[in-house]
């Protein structure tokens, strides 16, 4: 797969509907998320996420693709993403896809880590 699909695929997951998205996670995937109870796997992942409200619009920056072996990539970069409603949402997100068959791909892992704010204490 190709940079501009592997980034379009990534993007229909923040923005398709749950049927999509059921489609593109495999039942073996294992996610990261900033919500209770945190660590997701297998049908739970998916689950949990295709029940959640979709976004209108992301765009991300910070990208990098990593294919360590045949039939594997890995993503990283950052989201910002937006809904109608005027919510945002910004993380630092991995993704890593296998492919199943020719032309045929699934998300096996996905984590997001939103900003850090850390307070400086005055001395």
């Amino acid at each position: 797969m190709d940079d501009g699909r592997v980034w379009s695929f990534e993007e229909s997951l923040w923005v398709g509907d749950a049927a999509h998205y059921r489609e593109l996670i495999d039942e073996e995937c294992l996610m990261v998320v900033p919500a209770p109870p945190y660590v997701l796997g297998g049908q739970q992942a998916v689950d949990a996420v295709s029940d959640t409200p979709r976004w209108s619009k992301v765009t991300m920056s910070e990208q990098r693709v990593s294919r360590p072996q045949e039939g594997l990539i890995v993503i990283a970069y950052k989201a910002e993403a937006s809904k109608e409603d005027g919510q945002s949402y910004q993380a630092h997100c991995t993704t890593t896809m296998r492919r199943i068959e020719h032309e045929v791909w699934r998300v096996i892992q996905h984590q997001q880590t939103p900003p850090i704010l850390a307070q400086a204490k005055e001395g």
